[in-house]
């Protein structure tokens, strides 16, 4: 029998349920308040706007299912389970408390992936039960995403999707205390483009109110030059036959849109080396507003440096790219025709090439991955590290290779950090029987630093420092990215 509790927020009244962790410690129970909205849907004469907080409401709201998601349509086959929800109200969060009369509990907010312009706060892997067990409050947050989210639009708020970020965050200043989190012990935290998110935050002095800790999982920047962000506003707009004012686009329907969103963001064979460069098209961008300056030149400028940061990524992000009839047809591609491609300069080629041998050895599609890898995601964890200078940070690489791929890809280590390895959709990412003693050292790593600050192993110190190595046995290695060092 389904057991209810209430808590009244801001806004009003809202009706979740209790449901049981997992494991044999901590809190026995935790409690899902779902779909809570925390601004207007962003329709009619609210899209392509900054996001309006919710308005009160009378009575009490369940809060028993997911909301409306930005994601629509079926996403396909995803590494993440991530469904699409539909409806308008788009703009929610979700919160997991282990007790919502409890006081100064710590708090964790997770910012879903998805390249910004995909993904859904509504998997069944972001439920926050276990950091519950373990004395977390968890809220996961929705975001306009795409170019509704981040596109250019001549007379529009720029970084719509980033003032969603901003607007969930000042709600859960404002509310958490309700279901028993400290407002002042937020740590945010994300994986892919919500470990990007994270870093676009910490960076941001607009944000630094909203939260106190960042952990940044295979954090994939936005940083779209105002240039490419307006180029590629217009060009959408002309490709639609409108003006590229709120006026034009807003004659557009949500699936029209979404079409000539994804005709204009597919990525050929030529597009690849500019994916790479500069990344995708809609993201965070560099607007004189939210965003002054790139990301990491505001980190090395001491932009949130009093805040606590871990961040890592895993050893082999995107080299099933390079799988089945990839990897067989690159064995018709010269080597260095590959490289180019990749855009590997000649200049450092040899020394990336030594400092990745192991790797090399293993054949063109296990090098072509790993380069692809360490050009998006592992090179810019020493390099955010080194911008913080003296500011306290941890470094990890998580290297334990799935029983699936038998390599560590894109989106392994999510499960792992929220400690669900019993949940649905697992096998054709993990393999069977993921190792749950890695789960208990990374969640338990990831709940002492959100508890505490630290999350077990020393801070970052130069380029030689120690990174925790997440594998079977995990341990502490010096210089664990001297791999990607050539990148730098």
């Amino acid at each position: 029998m389904t057991e209810y509790v209430e808590v009244q927020t801001a806004a009003g009244r809202v009706r979740g349920c209790w449901r049981p962790t997992t494991g044999d410690r901590g809190a026995p129970r935790s409690a899902a308040f779902l779909g809570i909205p925390f601004a207007e849907p962003p329709i009619g004469e609210l899209r392509f706007q900054a996001p309006v907080p919710k308005a009160p409401w009378e009575g009490v709201l369940d809060a028993l299912e997911f909301a409306a998601t930005a994601q629509r349509g079926d996403p396909g086959v995803t590494l993440i389970p991530e469904p699409s929800v539909e409806g308008d109200s788009t703009l929610n969060v979700n919160v997991f408390t282990p007790d919502p009369t409890a006081t100064g509990l710590p708090v964790l907010v997770w910012i879903h992936g998805g390249g910004y312009f995909a993904g859904s706060p509504a998997s069944p892997w972001y439920d926050g039960r276990n950091f519950n067990r373990d004395g977390v409050v968890t809220v996961s947050i929705s975001y306009r995403l795409g170019f509704d989210g981040f596109g250019w639009v001549e007379d529009a708020p720029s970084n719509r999707g980033v003032r969603d970020w901003l607007l969930a965050l000042e709600w859960v200043q404002q509310n958490i205390a309700a279901f028993g989190g400290d407002p002042g012990r937020v740590t945010i935290a994300g994986q892919s483009a919500g470990g990007g998110a994270v870093l676009t935050l910490l960076g941001m002095e607009k944000a630094q109110h909203l939260f106190h800790g960042a952990y940044a999982i295979s954090g994939a920047l936005g940083d779209v030059s105002a240039t490419r962000a307006e180029t590629f506003g217009r060009a959408l707009a002309a490709a639609a036959g409108v003006d590229p004012t709120v006026a034009g686009l807003s004659t557009l329907s949500e699936d029209r849109l979404l079409a000539l969103q994804k005709k204009a963001t597919r990525l050929g064979p030529s597009s690849m080396t500019t994916m790479i460069d500069e990344g995708l098209p809609l993201g965070p961008a560099i607007d004189g507003d939210l965003l002054s300056r790139p990301t990491t030149e505001s980190l090395r400028a001491g932009i949130g440096a009093d805040k606590a940061l871990v961040i890592g990524a895993a050893d082999d992000e995107f080299t099933m790219a390079f799988t089945g009839t990839a990897a067989k047809a690159l064995r018709w591609v010269p080597r260095a025709v590959l490289l180019n491609r990749l855009g590997l300069p000649q200049s450092i080629r040899a020394q990336y090439l030594a400092a990745n041998a192991d790797i090399a050895r293993l054949g063109k599609a296990r090098l072509a991955g790993r380069i692809l890898t360490d050009r998006m995601f592992r090179s810019g964890v020493p390099r955010i590290a080194t911008a913080r200078g003296d500011a306290p940070t941890w470094l990890y690489r998580f290297s334990w290779p799935s029983g699936h791929f038998g390599f560590a890809e894109h989106c392994l280590d999510v499960p792992f950090f929220f400690d669900c390895l019993d949940g649905p959709s697992m096998e054709p990412l993990a393999g069977l029987n993921p190792p749950q003693e890695l789960a208990d050292e990374l969640h338990g790593a990831a709940v002492a630093f959100i508890t505490a600050g630290d999350p077990g192993w020393p801070r970052h110190d130069g380029d030689a420092g120690v990174v925790r190595v997440y594998d079977l046995p995990t341990r502490e290695v010096a210089d664990a990215y001297a791999s990607v060092r050539a990148l730098l």
